[in-house]
């Protein structure tokens, strides 16, 4: 076969069996899922059919369970008797029951299946629930009826945004008050303020259904059930459409990479196997994770993890997904202890192709529904092809995360002073890509500010932070954390990715870490919170950097920095300055301690008036004040270059723009 990919990457060519394959598992299963449907979205409506459905006559209930010899529907609309109502097995292990009068259930009601394998009688939680609650008096996990009024949408005709500035969020952590906060609160306090700092697309994490707070949301039980740990359905549907409404894109952190152990809440053994959904054995159990692996091979398994890709884009109006665990599908051993370093690591016998070919699928069909919507893929391994189209011998992502890039931040914070750092790596490790490959670039996501680890800025000020943030109170570790702290995110924001991502309060140098309730910590929200207050108090230096973050984002977007080729222009290691052009502006970077440089030179493209539009020095962003905002003429000098020169103080950021001529 003739993939494109051989044009952008030929040292791939010596693999084109490999992508032979890919391209013939593909094709060859999607023959078999189409055989009675004429497209993937055609395909992929499990949840309009299994589940709970409503006619004018009375309730239907479907489920799959080959396994079941039996199955029951029970409840508090049946005063909980196991066997008042018997489901009836069709074809294909499909078990169905009507229940009569369409009042016979209602939005609130407690349900459970009994599922009766090799004679015993197994609870659980329907496979297609879209609501489940927790008995605060017994702990236990049951699913509710969910027939609220029907919701009234507003956002007909939403597109998202070509750049995406993705602001990572938690719903349960995002208010200040010791507690799990709720759709309600973030819809109106939280989405407020991803608004006014210039981020127009949102990727919430933990919505699918989990029971155990504490695995943020990575460890699903219930994979059509919005997480009641926030509210009711209507209320995450309200978030999303007040998103869409101030113009802001929404995407799903959607685990499809695994799925918790648990049976009676989960689908794990839901008809008495452990092979119903996931592989036998050791190879169906995740050794890090403590979790299952799905068997993509298995097409029942395809329908149903399709099926639930549609449902929240249809159901919800999510505009597209952030696929979690990308790197633990991708490879038999998930990637643990593997270093990729050459290609050969990618087409290997631990190469899982049976995820590859669903993770092409689920591109196709999420396209079919929605040719608008964004795709990004959690991977570290790089694999070649994860971010161009299948028709190109791709994986079909949009974006892939630069997992590399804070990963190397972490590693320069602690190992090495920053008179040190070699820009060279830097620059490389920010502006390297797979050919025709979009990423998305960041400092710091929720990884880096888990408990055990520390956040950019509380990694540069440590206790410093406790005692030195108030704007009358002078720190020499301060100062040099703050002026990095901007420094490190311009630099990322506009070298290291075609979008930019920040995780909810980073934006401001939130002190701390994360550490969710549990049994280790007395079950404290301490650090489990957002402390907002720190952000709007006008006595602490936390506005700067919020103040930095917001002109950051609107410089970007004025100036089209986000994506397209970098152009270098200057780097000196000695110096530790470097130079550059994206989109519109040209950047320059001393990131030395203590070394200012008074004429230097700062190459351009044309001739004519350039203005400074944003320096990380200024005043209003904690700085010294060392930049003037003045315009500069860049004349072409006798070598033939074209530039001016400027005064580049030490730890300091400066962009510039020609202006339009007079």
């Amino acid at each position: 076969m003739n993939h494109k990919i051989f044009k952008y990457d030929p040292n791939l060519k010596a693999f084109e069996t490999d992508f032979d394959l890919r391209k013939a598992n593909y094709e060859k299963k999607k023959a078999e899922l189409l055989q009675n449907a004429p497209s993937l979205a055609a395909f992929a409506n499990g949840h309009l059919y299994f589940g709970f459905h409503k006619t004018e006559d009375g309730w239907y209930y479907r489920e799959w369970a080959p396994a079941a010899q039996a199955m029951y529907l029970t409840g508090d609309f049946c005063g909980w008797d196991r066997h008042a109502h018997p489901m009836s097995r069709g074809e294909n292990g499909v078990f169905e029951l009507f229940l009569p009068g369409k009042d016979t259930l209602k939005d609130g009601q407690k349900v459970m299946t009994v599922v009766v394998h090799n004679g015993q009688e197994l609870d659980r939680i329907p496979l297609y629930a879209n609501y489940v609650s927790q008995d605060p008096a017994t702990t236990a996990w049951t699913a509710e009826i969910s027939d609220p009024d029907a919701f009234t949408w507003t956002d007909g005709g939403f597109v998202p945004e070509k750049k995406l500035f993705i602001y990572e969020c938690h719903i349960g952590m995002a208010q200040e008050e010791g507690k799990i906060g709720s759709y309600k609160e973030f819809m109106e306090h939280t989405l407020p303020r991803i608004k006014a700092l210039g981020y127009n697309t949102l990727q919430i994490m933990a919505i699918m259904q989990h029971p155990y707070y504490a695995s943020f949301g990575y460890q699903v039980s219930n994979l059509f059930a919005a997480s009641s740990w926030f509210g009711k359905p209507n209320d995450l549907k309200a978030l999303v459409n007040a998103a869409h409404e101030m113009g802001i894109t929404v995407l799903l952190d959607v685990v499809h990479s695994h799925a918790s152990k648990n049976t009676r809440e989960g689908i794990n053994e839901f008809d008495g196997t452990s092979y119903q959904f996931f592989h036998e054995g050791a190879k169906g159990d995740h050794s890090a994770w403590g979790t299952k692996c799905f068997n993509y091979g298995k097409n029942e398994v395809l329908h149903y993890l399709l099926s639930n890709l549609k449902y929240w884009m249809d159901e919800y109006h999510f505009d597209g997904f952030r696929f979690d665990g990308v790197t633990s599908m991708l490879y038999l051993d998930h990637g643990l202890g593997t270093a990729f370093t050459g290609n050969e690591q990618y087409f290997s016998m631990n190469t899982d192709t049976e995820a590859v070919t669903y993770l092409q699928l689920a591109n196709e069909m999420v396209r079919q529904v929605n040719p608008n919507a964004i795709t990004i893929a959690e991977d570290t391994s790089a694999i070649p092809g994860l971010c161009l189209p299948i028709a190109d011998g791709g994986i079909g992502f949009d974006y892939r995360l630069a997992m590399g890039e804070p990963d190397m931040w972490i590693r320069l914070l602690k190992e090495t002073p920053d008179e040190w750092w070699d820009l060279n790596k830097i620059y490389y490790e920010l502006a390297i890509r797979r050919p025709h490959e979009k990423v998305i670039g960041y400092c710091e996501s929720h990884d880096q500010a888990l408990v055990g680890d520390k956040t950019i800025m509380f990694r540069l000020c440590d206790s410093e932070m406790y005692t030195s943030m108030h704007k009358d109170h002078q720190s020499v570790v301060v100062e040099r954390g703050m002026a990095l702290h901007k420094l490190l995110r311009l630099l990322t924001m506009s070298l290291g990715g075609e979008g930019y991502l920040t995780f909810m309060g980073n934006e401001f140098g939130h002190p701390e870490w994360i550490d969710f309730p549990r049994e280790g910590n007395g079950w404290s929200f301490h650090y489990c919170r957002r402390q907002w207050s720190l952000a709007d108090n006008p006595e602490l230096k936390y506005q700067y950097l919020l103040a930095f973050e917001k002109a950051m984002v609107e410089m970007a977007k004025k100036n089209r920095v986000l994506g397209g080729a970098d152009k270098q222009l200057a780097l000196d290691n000695t110096d530790k300055t470097l130079v550059y052009k994206k989109g519109g502006a040209y950047l320059a970077f001393n990131f030395h301690p203590y070394n200012s440089y008074d004429g230097r030179w700062i190459e351009v493209d044309e001739e004519g008036e350039y203005k400074v539009i944003l320096s990380s020095d200024d005043y209003c962003f904690g700085g010294q004040g060392r930049i003037w905002h003045q315009t500069y003429q860049a004349e072409k000098q006798e070598d033939g270059k074209i530039g001016f020169r400027i005064y580049l103080p030490s730890r300091t950021a400066v962009v510039f723009k020609k202006l339009p001529k007079k």
